[in-house]
This record gives structure tokens, sequence and C-alpha cells, in this order.
């Protein structure tokens, strides 16, 4: 076991960059795409992916404005936000951790031969949001068996909404063949379905709608992306309390992340349609009846999408204005909010690309989450001070990506009842989401 757990963690450790490209080409291969596409294919998914890596890292000029806004209004809160990849250490650093890779991989490919999901997660670097709520309820109950049980369940639930969500991001993002099963972008998806059906049934409410493409066409060069960046970051940055100079480099950064994003997004797009093409004819040839295949991947695909974007920088100083004036929030959003526009990644879809309805059911979930971000700190800082987490000081920590997470919080709270309760519970929620999308799919196809 341990040879198999150093295998994975030396593969994880070579990074997406690099073994993307090599499991694309394989599935192409395997699929028939043929040779020399699908080696194509890889590399243009591992240019795509470190381009997307590079162009979402210069988000974190904003975070720095926004720190530097709150300090200019004294905008302090006692829960220090570490940020994702300190929460994705934290995760991983358990023993949660250590096995969430190839215990996920297993549980997807059952799930797949068994006609269960149409989705095939090669997304391993981001099995990190499994651990992490397996390393919560592991931490706080003792019990490494019921913190994997919890792992396991959130990776079917997440499973399943990345195969119902999958035709909007074909319709709206235009990203066929393509699923986003995203612990963290994924968990807000059932929010948003609700959401968008009570505005749906809100008269004069249910018409109003924005987007940038109708911004172009009504205000022509200043609706496009580039200046919509450009702006944004411009008022960010005065918020902030920057000089000319600095104020004009934030604005430029965040328009260059409105430009880049998009662009790096249809390259992975473009190395990953022939091995698509070819696994939807593999599955159609092979396996009638279950569906067409996704390719499960990081959300940070979607987030190349303008309006994702856009909408995700709107949101940035209303969360943090709203994060100090809501009663009982105790976390003050900095380190992850480069990460609000993975929000929207599903939500957009989901409201089928009206851009005010998905701003009025994002900012609803980031309020709930900065609730929920406050409820985790605890365990959270246990966990961290369990595995020697260098918290800086700091007595109470949490993140947005993934302690504002509702799924994860769900589920924690379920891990804490008495331990066999907690277990039916988990293993019954488990075997229901299989159920159901096992007849989704079975009367979907037939």
């Amino acid at each position: 076991m341990q040879v198999i757990l150093d295998i994975f963690n030396y593969i994880s450790g070579l990074g997406s960059s690099v073994v993307m490209p090599i499991i694309i080409a394989l599935i192409g291969i395997i699929m028939g795409a043929g040779f020399g596409k699908s080696i194509r294919g890889g590399l243009m998914v591992g240019v795509g992916l470190l381009g997307l890596g590079l162009a979402t890292g210069l988000m974190g000029t904003m975070a720095d404005a926004v720190a530097a806004m709150s300090a200019r209004f004294g905008l302090t809160l006692g829960t220090i936000d570490v940020g994702w990849p300190a929460a994705a250490a934290i995760a991983m650093a358990t023993q949660v951790g250590a096995m969430i890779i190839p215990v996920c991989l297993l549980v997807n490919v059952v799930m797949i031969l068994i006609g269960a999901t149409q989705t095939v997660d090669i997304d391993i670097w981001n099995y990190w949001h499994f651990a992490f709520t397996g390393s919560l309820i592991a931490a706080v109950t003792g019990s490494l068996l019921l913190g994997m049980i919890a792992a396991i369940c959130n990776e079917i639930i997440i499973l399943v909404l990345g195969d119902i969500t999958a035709p909007g991001l074909e319709t709206t993002l235009q990203m066929p063949g393509v699923s986003l099963p995203h612990g963290f972008t994924a968990a807000f998806a059932p929010f948003a379905l609700i959401l968008n059906w009570v505005i749906e049934k809100i008269p004069g409410l249910n018409k109003v709608d924005f987007n940038l493409d109708g911004l172009q066409d009504k205000i022509g060069v200043f609706g496009e992306p580039v200046i919509v960046g450009f702006v944004l970051g411009l008022v960010i940055a005065i918020l902030g309390g920057y000089g000319f100079k600095d104020a004009m480099n934030c604005a430029v950064t965040l328009a260059a992340t409105m430009v880049l994003i998009p662009r790096m997004a249809s390259l992975l797009m473009e190395g990953l349609m022939p091995v698509s093409d070819a696994a939807g004819e593999f599955v159609d040839k092979h396996f009638s009846g279950r569906g067409k295949i996704y390719i499960g991947l990081d959300s940070a695909l979607g987030v190349g999408h303008p309006m994702t974007i856009s909408l995700g920088l709107i949101c940035v100083p209303i969360l943090v204005l709203l994060s100090v004036v809501l009663p009982g929030n105790t976390v003050l959003p900095a380190v992850d909010l480069a990460v609000l526009p993975y929000v929207f990644v599903l939500v957009l879809p989901i409201c089928k690309g009206n851009g005010f309805r998905s701003l009025v059911v994002g900012l609803i979930c980031c309020i709930l989450g900065l609730y929920i971000a406050t409820d985790l700190a605890a365990p959270i800082t246990k966990v961290a001070s369990s595995i020697g987490f260098d918290m800086g000081g700091a007595s109470s920590i949490s993140s947005i990506c993934d302690g504002a997470n509702p799924l994860t919080w769900a589920l924690f709270k379920i891990g804490t009842l008495p331990q066999v309760v907690a277990i039916v519970v988990l293993v019954a929620i488990s075997l229901a989401c299989i159920a159901y999308n096992y007849l989704r799919i079975r009367k979907e196809n037939h």
C-alpha cells in the first residue's frame, strides 16, 4: 500500500502541466484519436494549463489591492483567510490526504464501469477538496474510517453534479465534452438551481439581464473585456489608496487577465476536442446507453469566460465590505479573493448566461460562504495545529476555498453525529446519488 501511495504522490508532485498531457495523449490513443492528434492534443492541453496558471496568478495583484483597501479603511476581523494553497497543503498532509488520490480514482473507475457517472475525472490535483472534508471529520472524531467515507461521499456528489451541469457548459461557456467536478465550484450548483428558480418566479426581476455582449453592443469598444478589466482594476486600486503608478499597474494587470485567461482556455479546448470527440465515438460503439462521456477538468477552464471573470471582480469589493458589516461573521476575505470567479463558473450556465441573476446568486452564495468559513474555523485550525502547520501566530484560520464550501460544511455536520449514525447517513447519501445518476443516465439515453 505504501508503494502505491508513493507512486501516486510522485505523479501528483510532477504537476498538472506535465502529467495532464501524458494522460490526455494516452486517452486519445486508447480511444482511437490517432497517435499524432493525441500527442498534439495532450501538449496543447499542457500549454493551456500552464498558461491558465500564469494568467490566473496575475489576479494576485487584486488580492494585494484589497489588502491595501482593508488596511486603509481599518477592516479587521478575527479569523485569517489563509487561502486555498494553504488549505490544500493542510488537507493533503493528513492520513486522509495520503490515500485520497488512489481511492478516488478507484471510485471514479467503478462508477464509470457501472454507468453511474459520465465523468472521467482526471483532475487529480483537485482531489484535495475531498481530502479536506475527510480530514476535518477525521481530526474532530478521531476516526480515519469515517473521514475516508466522508471524502468518498463528497467525491460521488461532485461527480453527479459534474454530470448534471456539463450540458450547460457546452451551451453557455462553449465547452463541449467537458465537465467540472471541482469540489468548490460544483458545491454551489444546487443553490444556484434553487435561487435561479426563485428569481424566475418574481415578476419584473425575471426580466433583468446584463452581459458583456450586450454591453459591447451598446457602448462599443468600452464594453470589451480588456476595458472592463482595466476599469475594475482601477476602481479596486483607488479604493486601496494606490498612487498613479501602482493603480495603473493594477488596472493593466487585471485587463491582461481578462484577455489572457480566455485565450489560454481556448488553447486547452483546442487540444481537448479531438480526444473528446474520439471518446464520444468510443463510448457510442462499445458502451451503448451510457450517454456522452465527459473529461473532468479544473474549473479554472470555466474562468476563461469573460463574464465569469467580470462577475468575480465585481464581487470582490462588495464581499469585503459585506464581511465587515455582516453580524456574526469573523472572516475577512483576503488571500482567496482570487478564487471568487470560481464561484460563478457553474452559476453562470445555470442562470443561462444572465449576468444579473448570476451576480445576485453568486453574492448570496458568497455571503453564505462567509458564515460557513466562520463556523468551520475551529476545526480547520485544529487540523492545521495537528500537522504542525505554521499559522503565522494566528489563533484562528479559515479560507474561502474550501472553508466556505457548503458541501464540506454539510458533510462535516453529518460526520460529527454519533459514528454509526454518521456512517449510515453518509453511505445512504452516496448510494442514493449513485442510484439517481444511474437512472438519469439510462433514462436520457434510451
